[in-house]
């Protein structure tokens, strides 16, 4: 069974109360639990999500079935209804700063970078070599194109979580060393230990505290990194042997 497919399996089915689409971030909430992914965009503009305004006639459950869409704010939806589930489940977790583990971990050796991550932009000296791949890449950044002449170099690997919703996490991980140090961020990372079975080391997502204020900010276009009512939280594979 597939990543997606083994997530979903563990989603329990409740009643969806409401799900929010902002520009940067979606929520979805059920009476006692929510959760939060990040907005994949990149979609056709006449691309319509299935059952736009009547979704919370679906259960939890289906509703997560979405992530396994290939259109891509499907996708984001369902993966916000993946955390929401799991977010009652998480345990065994550490409140620390990726960017710290990052910086540790990856000092003088080779880091590799899936996604862009603005945190790291000034901090490329620390590393002997720094790769960063992205889908739509900035200047100095490598094509995904070029993952699997570069990304087994590294040393340290980090992952965003988007590359789940997008289906390219698969691809991803089969091009990493077997030594590597991996970690997998963002905030539409599944907070579950099922990664482990992936190659991850490190699950860094993110819980969200106060329903009512996260909900202001995704409406009000907060980008991601800006967001209030949440916390950033990260499992370890240790943790879990």
């Amino acid at each position: 069974m597939n990543l997606l497919n083994r997530l979903i399996s563990d989603i329990k089915e409740a009643k969806v109360e409401e799900i929010v689409v902002g520009v940067h971030s979606v929520l979805v909430k059920t009476k006692d639990a929510c959760g939060i992914a990040s907005t994949i965009k990149y979609c056709g503009h006449n691309i319509n999500v299935h059952k736009a305004g009547h979704l919370e006639d679906l259960d939890l459950k289906e509703l997560a079935g979405y992530a396994l869409s290939n259109n891509l704010l499907e996708a984001s939806i369902g993966m916000a209804a993946i955390n929401c589930g799991l977010s009652q489940t998480v345990n065994k977790y550490r409140v620390v700063n990726a960017k710290k583990i990052i910086a540790e971990k990856g000092k003088n050796k080779v880091l590799g970078i899936i996604g862009h991550f603005p945190f790291l932009d000034d901090k490329k000296d620390l590393y002997k070599a720094c790769y960063i791949f992205e889908k739509f890449p900035h200047e100095g950044d490598l094509k995904e194109s070029d993952i699997p002449e570069f990304l087994p170099r590294v040393d340290v690997a980090a992952i965003t979580g988007t590359s789940i919703t997008n289906h390219t996490f698969d691809g991803i991980r089969e091009n990493l060393p077997k030594k590597s140090f991996n970690i997998i961020l963002g905030p539409t990372t599944p907070l579950s230990p099922i990664l482990f079975d992936y190659g991850m080391d490190m699950v860094s997502g993110t819980l969200v505290r106060d329903y009512d204020f996260a909900k202001k900010h995704v409406l009000q276009a907060t980008p991601t990194r800006h967001l209030k009512g949440v916390e950033m939280i990260s499992i370890f594979r240790e943790d879990y042997q």
